[in-house]
């Protein structure tokens, strides 16, 4: 069960879940490629329950084809939780993705039992020599503190600096976006007058580049943060290209040109009740916490939160994990190298 969460609140969610391919007459061929994770990790059961497409390890095992190595960096306290938003957007793909998850060994974990991450994460050190078709960097809670006063930021900068030739393309969520974009261009971070904390409006920018492929003009997506990376840092960063932002929030989406990093700056995996379980923690904490924007109906914490950003986030992961991992990706790992060929369409011709 996720943190804050209640039997009522699951039995509700279950309505908003796709119709499983069995029950609406159309059954799943063998070679379907889901996601691919350790046979007795909790959040498997979870995920099955919700009709989300997974194979354990047993059964991949026998499949003869190529899946992608995708690993994720969480960095969250509440490390399963997390790791069930990842794995919804990451089961819609029709691509087989093997799942390995990574730890910072420079930080202790106060909110996941060692346990857990014994048996289930593996630590940089163990990872180092490896190389992977994906790798995703989440949030922290760590935003106020500089980038040097947080613990297990020299081993972070190692990540990072691995990632540019052991990881075909990077996509770094909300604090790990703004880390990144501190590391590899330089560009700092603010602090907000006050939280950033609801959901928002997004302008496409840059339509024919196929992360926003399929995307409407606006999109909505959570945010949940009291610092920023000044949207005319990154405008003026001639390395990168804006492909989402809005008056409010300032610079959603940015991408490297060469399509091996994403940085976004808001939550497309949260859940439909996670901007209302901080908000609900908040509140017990006694802290000046105004109701999340465009999030309760009527502005109303008692009333059930609007699910409003599940297709875009679907997509989003979608599009990076096809056109900029899969299609742009060797055969081999061992190829990979900061200088490895990604896939980008043409630019159109300036008028």
């Amino acid at each position: 069960m996720r943190s804050g969460e209640n039997i009522e609140d699951i039995e509700k969610d279950k309505k908003d879940i796709m119709e499983c391919p069995e029950r609406s007459g159309h059954s799943r061929k063998e070679e379907d490629m889901p996601i691919r994770i350790q046979n007795d990790i909790p959040v498997k059961e979870i995920l099955e329950r919700e009709n989300l497409f997974v194979v354990d390890e047993n059964r991949a095992a026998h499949q003869d084809i190529r899946p992608l190595e995708i690993c994720i960096l969480n960095l969250m306290p509440t490390k399963e939780e997390t790791e069930l938003q990842l794995l919804r957007m990451l089961s819609n793909t029709p691509l087989q993705l093997n799942i390995t998850f990574m730890r910072m060994s420079s930080h202790r974990a106060a909110n996941t039992s060692a346990s857990h991450l014994m048996q289930f994460y593996y630590t940089f050190d163990e990872l180092c020599e490896n190389r992977f078709d994906g790798l995703i960097i989440t949030g922290a809670p760590v935003e106020k503190m500089e980038y040097e006063e947080v613990d297990y930021w020299p081993e972070l900068c190692k990540v990072f600096s691995w990632s540019k030739t052991h990881v075909t393309s990077t996509f770094h969520i909300c604090w790990g976006a703004q880390a990144a974009l501190y590391y590899h261009y330089g560009l700092k971070k603010k602090m907000l007058d006050k939280k950033l904390f609801g959901v928002y409006s997004h302008k496409v920018r840059h339509r024919k580049e196929p992360i926003v492929r399929g995307f409407d003009d606006y999109f909505l997506i959570p945010h949940s943060r009291y610092t920023e990376v000044p949207a005319k840092a990154i405008h003026a960063c001639k390395e990168l290209k804006i492909l989402a932002e809005s008056p409010e929030a300032g610079i959603l989406l940015c991408m490297s040109r060469d399509g091996r990093r994403f940085f976004i700056m808001g939550h497309p995996e949260y859940d439909r009740n996670t901007l209302r379980d901080e908000y609900n923690r908040d509140v017990r904490k006694g802290l000046d916490i105004q109701v999340p924007l465009n999030y309760f109906p009527d502005d109303d914490p008692t009333q059930r939160p609007n699910l409003q950003w599940r297709s875009h986030s679907n997509n989003l992961y979608c599009n990076w994990i096809n056109y900029y991992v899969y299609q742009a990706t060797p055969y081999d790992l061992n190829e990979i190298s900061e200088e490895a060929w990604v896939w980008k369409p043409k630019e159109k011709p300036q008028e």
